[in-house]
């Protein structure tokens, strides 16, 4: 039986400006320390992100790259209530 495939996940970063950066992978830890060695995308090179701020895991790549594009798009209060509902669901 084929192993069942790794989720994707949208994350949220905090950079140090107090902006935010959303991006996706399917390992956010090792991600994360990409952004905070310079590695990561040309943003957060930047814009160094100061900490993680939540993550949402998706069925596969393409699920998490649209929801990250519609995420991108939201301003920042509607981020903030992206948060705000993730955190009421842990």
């Amino acid at each position: 039986m084929p192993a069942e495939p790794a989720p994707w996940y949208v994350y949220l970063l905090e950079c140090r400006n107090g902006s935010y950066y959303a991006g996706i992978s399917n390992d956010v830890d090792a991600r994360f320390q990409a952004h905070l060695c310079g590695k990561g995308a040309r943003y957060t090179r930047a814009n160094p992100p100061v900490k993680l701020l939540a993550m949402r895991a998706y069925p596969d790549r393409s699920a998490a790259s649209k929801a990250e594009c519609e995420l991108k798009r939201q301003p920042r209060a509607r981020k903030l209530a992206w948060l705000q509902q993730r955190s009421a669901e842990t």
